[in-house]
């Protein structure tokens, strides 16, 4: 069953995220992941969400997501972007 990460992320310092942009997806595709939403613009509907930069990607599975969270690769990936950032991510899993 599909597995997904969605992220709203504020970017605070433009040139270490575009590192970490630059070099996660190749991490991500390892995992079986793709990106379904990368950066698109966001309109609330409904309530006073404050959406900054969202991203969503999809896994196949959850032991998929959490295996890329967890791995070596993606590690010094993500304290780039837990100092270039600051993001709010949950996973959700699928119908």
């Amino acid at each position: 069953m599909a597995a997904y990460v969605f992220g709203d992320v504020e970017i605070t310092d433009p040139a270490a995220y575009d590192e970490y942009r630059k070099q996660v997806p190749a991490v991500i595709a390892a995992f079986g992941g793709r990106y379904l939403v990368r950066g698109a613009p966001a309109e609330v509907l409904s309530g006073d969400w404050q959406l900054k930069r969202t991203v969503v990607l999809e896994f196949p599975d959850v032991a998929a997501v959490k295996a890329f969270w967890d791995s070596p690769e993606y590690k010094p990936l993500r304290a780039i972007r837990e100092r270039a950032a600051r993001s709010n991510l949950v996973l959700v899993e699928g119908l």
